[in-house]
């Protein structure tokens, strides 16, 4: 996801991506224990996609509350 993609999108819309997020992480370290992950690099992605949305989203409500 790019940060133009996150910034476009409503409040609403970024919690349920974070939440989608979040879920496709846990999903991640349970291949990772088993031995059953392919694409190591999702791993990163998804915590830099986690991170990008919690910051978008911080900034929202920022730049609500000061208007």
């Amino acid at each position: 996801m790019k940060a133009d993609d996150a910034r476009a999108m409503s409040p609403d819309q970024l919690s349920d991506e974070l939440m989608k997020l979040k879920k496709e992480q846990f999903n991640l370290r349970f291949q990772r224990a088993t031995g059953q992950l392919e694409n190591t690099g999702r791993v990163r992605e998804v915590r830099r996609d986690i991170a990008r949305v919690k910051t978008i989203a911080a900034q929202k409500r920022a730049a609500e509350k000061t208007k």
